[in-house]
């Protein structure tokens, strides 16, 4: 627990831990933007269509193969 010595030094810790959570409210902020993002049904629709055109060029090359 801190000591401390004059009401200007709380006023400066309190200042200092305000301003911490200010930057902590702001990047959970931005984390929930990039979530937002990362979920829209365009980034799905890409994956899907990267994950499938992959296994239709293995299921190609197994055809060519044999």
């Amino acid at each position: 627990m801190a000591q401390y010595k004059t009401q200007e030094d709380i006023e400066i810790n309190l200042k200092r831990l305000r301003l911490e959570k200010d930057i902590a409210w702001e990047e959970l902020k931005g984390i929930k933007g990039d979530f937002k993002e990362a979920v829209q049904l365009p980034n799905w629709l890409q994956t899907g269509y990267k994950m499938i055109s992959k296994f239709s060029t293995m299921m190609l090359l197994k055809r060519i193969i044999k």
